[in-house]
């Protein structure tokens, strides 16, 4: 679910494939890294508010939404929940977000905007049914989930989002406001440093070199095989190198062609995710996948999962295309 507010980034959202979206995730990071030196500087000076001031759970309307949300995420995840008054779910799902919020003593904000009273904000966000929980990191518009959650889900999902905030984006929240805040002021929170290799991976990106790239994201990943970022600007890469060269119009003649032919459908596949077709390029590979046999049929199982972590294995068209994936393998 995209969001058409234009003070999101959305380009790191991994519906469809962005060239740029990997460095933009860098570039959020370092203006994130600026924004809460900044605060720092003027909390010691007395000219704001430190972290610490600030309330863990607080209602959000379209006039304080930019300094609530937008500007408070270059400090710490902030977890939209969109509710409403005659809404049974949000009534399950409002409680335990708050409760969490409070357990995590600042390493999460809880941003809570009623939908009746806050259409603009929810129409920017393509908000279509509630609850819906969105998170805004550094700027940049995470989707969380839609539907009420049980209490260990929702403990999981703010776990997995904690963590690509730290990796990502070099945020890492802090003792803030309520009960179980502590007193760490922001400006004790350790710099985080520029990572040469992924430098390098996004000069490489800048001047269109794919295969270096890859090569760069591979070096970060054999030091640091669980690094989020990395992981999926490789995927990204390896994706856009593989299409680089390609006659698109061949390559659907081919597919149509001869549905057996697996090359001709990895390609068409290929091209289908980096048009932002994503159903499409899943339902193709499953559908080979289905029809195939021994190594033809492995090599279009090892594509699909290759295209996941492009889409993200949060995703709902990656988690209906999984269990397709399961159906037809057993």
């Amino acid at each position: 679910m995209q969001s058409r507010n234009s003070r999101l980034n959305s380009s790191t959202l991994r519906g469809a494939v962005d060239l740029a979206a990997v460095k933009a995730a860098g570039e959020a990071a370092q203006k994130a890294e600026q924004t809460r030196a900044e605060r720092a500087r003027q909390a010691a000076a007395g000219d704001g508010p430190a972290l610490a001031d600030y309330p863990l759970v607080l209602d959000v309307t379209e006039e304080t939404f930019e300094s609530e949300v937008v500007q408070r995420s270059a400090e710490v995840p902030v977890v939209v929940d969109f509710w409403a008054e005659w809404c049974g779910p949000c009534k399950q799902l409002s409680p335990i977000l708050e409760r969490l919020a409070e357990e995590y003593a600042g390493r999460i904000v809880l941003a809570k905007i009623d939908v009746d009273a806050n259409q603009l904000i929810a129409q920017q966000f393509g908000i279509q049914g509630i609850p819906a929980v969105m998170a805004v990191v550094a700027g940049q518009l995470v989707p969380l989930f839609q539907g009420a959650e049980s209490e260990p889900n929702v403990r999981k999902i703010l776990d997995q989002l904690i963590a690509v905030a730290e990796q990502r984006f070099g945020i890492v929240g802090g003792a803030a406001g309520g009960p179980g805040g502590g007193g760490e002021d922001a400006a004790d929170e350790p710099r985080v440093p520029a990572d040469p290799a992924l430098e390098a991976a996004h000069d490489a990106l800048d001047r269109g070199d794919l295969a270096g790239a890859v090569r760069a994201y591979q070096n970060v990943l054999s030091e640091r095989p669980g690094h989020v970022e990395a992981k999926l600007g490789l995927a990204q890469a390896q994706l856009l190198h593989r299409v680089e060269q390609l006659d698109p119009q061949q390559v659907r003649t081919d597919a149509a062609a001869d549905p057996r032919d697996v090359p001709a459908q990895l390609r068409a596949a290929d091209l289908d995710l980096v048009g932002g077709h994503v159903e499409d390029a899943f339902g193709r590979l499953v559908d080979t996948v289905a029809r195939t046999f021994g190594d033809d049929r492995d090599a279009a199982r090892l594509r699909l999962l290759e295209l996941f972590e492009v889409i993200g294995p949060d995703d709902p068209r990656t988690v209906a295309a999984r269990q397709a994936l399961a159906r037809v393998l057993f």
